[in-house]
């Protein structure tokens, strides 16, 4: 697969570190702020949940927590290839920087890619906003 064109998006949160980790390192929040990975989460394995997106029925499959601050997640349709979803919290400064990579998949037009970098962009707000809150 040749290289994709990719984003990487971020906003900083005046919480710290290990708070901000420990909320999103729990797969069952990010129906709280990610409307991109729709509702009604439910387990259905070790690091793998079922999810209602807005392009249908997905199985999400997260990163163990881990030291390291990762948070990268595979979202899995029902037909075709997963999608992998970089993700990660550091440090920043008394707060936290929050950053996630888009990839402009095969055939998702330069429009359509704007419109998802958008959509992370108002869901990291809404992270900002239930964290700060």
């Amino acid at each position: 697969m040749p290289v994709q064109p990719a984003l990487t998006l971020g906003i900083g949160i005046a919480r710290p570190l290990a708070e901000v980790y420990a909320f999103l390192a729990e797969p069952g929040n990010f129906a709280k702020w990610a409307s991109g990975l729709g509702h009604s989460f439910h387990r259905i394995g070790d690091g793998e949940w079922r999810a209602e997106t807005p392009m249908g029925p997905m199985t999400i499959r997260f990163t163990a927590p881990n030291p390291y601050g990762v948070l990268d997640h595979d979202v899995i349709p029902e037909t075709g290839g997963a999608m992998h979803n970089p993700m990660r919290v550091v440090a920043n400064g008394d707060g936290s920087e929050v950053v996630f990579t888009l990839f402009q998949r095969p055939g998702v037009s330069d429009a359509a890619f704007a419109r998802d970098a958008d959509w992370v962009r108002r869901d990291l707000l809404a992270l900002k906003t239930l964290l700060e809150s």
